[in-house]
C-alpha cells in the first residue's frame, strides 16, 4: 500500500512548512489521511490527536475528548492566542493530526488560514468552528480603522510585548466587526463546548456518546461559573467597574448587567490620551471605586497611574482567559478555575460585592 499524506508528514517529523504542506497535498491528493475522515476503506478511523487554537478551546476540547484523544495548544504559556502568530510548520503539524478546533473570525486570521488549507487539501482532518451556531449571539465590536492583530502579550517575567499588525480578511463566516471574546461568557462557552462535542461525535461516531456525556458533565461545571458571576453582581454596590486596559469583557458585562469603563476601549492598539485618563479618574472617584482592574496579560502601569491619581486604593488583575501562566498551570487552573479564582473575586471587589 502506498504512503498516505499523513504517514509522510509524520515520518518527516512535522517539519514541512505551509507551502510544503500544500505541495504535498497536491501530489498525494486530498483526503489521503487516515484520521477522522476515514481509513483507506472509507470507514471512520476515530480521533487520537488534534490541535485546539488557544487556551480555552484547548481546555474545553480535552475535557470533551476525555480518554479518547489528546489535543495540543500551539500557543506558548504566557502568551495569548489573540495576536499570536504561528511558526511556519504549524499547518503541516496540524495536518498530521485528526482534528483542528478554532474560531472562524478575522481576529484569529492565522487560525482561519490553517483551517482554509485543511479544508481544501486535507479532508482527513476534522475542522471544527467553535462559533458555529452562535451568530445571533455574537456582539458587534467597533474598533474603528485600526488593525485587529498585534494584541499586547505578556511573558511570564511580566514583560509587555506587542505583535505586528495583520490585516483582517473580509470573506469569513462571522465577519470582521464581531467581538471574538465569546469565551469570557460561561453561558456562551457552554454552547461552544456542545458544538465541539457534536462535531467530534460526527467525526468519530463510535465515541459520540462519550463526547456528549463529557460535554454535559463539563457544562454543569460552567453553570457554577455562571451562578458565581450572577450572585456576585446581584450583591454589588455599584454597576460600573474600571478596567485600565483594552476591554475584552463585553460579553461578561452584557450577560450580567454591569458597565465596564476603559480609557483604552476595545482595541489593544489604542493609547489613552491625557483626557481619557482624566475621565477614568473621574469615574473612579464619582463611583467610590476602590479597586482598579487590569488584564493579567497586559502591563499594570495604567492601572497604577489611575490609582495614584484617584481615591482608589489598589489594583487587581483579571484574565480574559485567552492564555495561561506557568503559575496557573502548576496550580491546575483550567478555564473554570481562572474564572472562579481570578475573575469572580476581582470583579466582585471592583463592584463592591464583598
Amino acid at each position: 500500500m502506498g504512503d498516505t499524506r499523513r504517514s509522510v508528514l509524520r515520518r518527516s517529523g512535522g517539519l514541512l512548512g505551509v507551502g510544503a504542506a500544500g505541495s504535498l497535498a497536491g501530489c498525494a491528493g486530498a483526503g489521503g489521511g487516515s484520521g477522522a475522515g476515514g481509513g483507506s476503506d472509507g470507514s471512520a478511523a476515530g480521533i487520537d490527536s488534534g490541535y485546539a487554537m488557544f487556551f480555552p478551546l484547548h481546555d474545553w476540547t480535552n475535557r470533551v475528548a476525555g480518554d479518547h484523544a489528546t489535543f495540543t495548544n500551539p500557543v506558548d504559556v504566557g502568551q495569548l492566542g489573540h495576536g499570536w502568530e504561528p511558526s511556519g510548520n504549524l499547518t503541516a503539524e496540524v495536518a498530521s493530526s485528526d482534528a483542528f478546533v478554532y474560531f472562524d473570525t478575522p481576529e484569529f486570521t492565522w487560525a482561519q488560514d490553517v483551517a482554509s488549507t485543511l479544508e481544501s487539501d486535507y479532508d482527513g482532518v476534522a475542522v471544527i468552528d467553535g462559533l458555529s451556531g452562535l451568530d445571533e449571539q455574537l456582539l458587534a465590536w467597533d474598533h474603528g480603522e485600526e488593525s485587529h492583530e498585534g494584541e499586547g502579550e505578556q511573558q511570564e517575567e511580566g514583560e509587555h510585548q506587542e505583535e505586528g499588525d495583520h490585516e483582517a480578511e473580509d470573506d469569513h463566516d462571522h465577519g470582521d466587526e464581531i467581538d471574538p471574546h465569546v469565551w469570557v461568557d460561561p453561558v456562551l462557552a457552554k454552547g461552544v463546548v456542545d458544538t465541539i462535542a457534536a462535531e467530534l461525535g460526527e467525526a468519530d461516531p463510535d465515541n459520540a456518546d462519550d463526547y456528549a456525556a463529557n460535554a454535559e458533565a463539563y457544562t454543569a461545571e460552567l453553570d457554577e461559573v455562571d451562578e458565581a458571576f450572577a450572585s456576585t453582581v446581584d450583591a454589588a454596590e455599584r454597576d460600573v467597574v474600571v478596567l485600565a486596559g483594552h476591554d475584552s469583557f463585553q460579553y461578561l458585562s452584557e450577560r450580567y448587567g454591569f458597565e465596564i469603563h476603559s480609557p483604552v476601549g476595545v482595541s489593544p492598539q489604542n493609547e489613552p490620551s491625557g483626557s481619557d485618563i482624566a475621565d477614568t479618574i473621574a469615574v473612579v472617584d464619582e463611583n467610590d471605586i476602590d479597586v482598579v482592574l487590569y488584564d493579567r496579560f497586559e502591563s499594570p502601569n495604567l492601572a497604577e497611574t489611575v490609582v495614584e491619581n484617584s481615591n482608589a486604593t489598589e489594583t487587581m488583575a483579571v484574565t480574559s482567559a485567552g492564555g495561561s501562566t506557568r503559575e496557573w498551570n502548576e496550580a491546575g487552573y483550567g478555564y473554570r478555575e481562572q474564572m472562579l479564582e481570578v475573575n469572580v473575586p476581582a470583579f466582585g471587589r471592583a463592584l463592591g460585592a464583598e
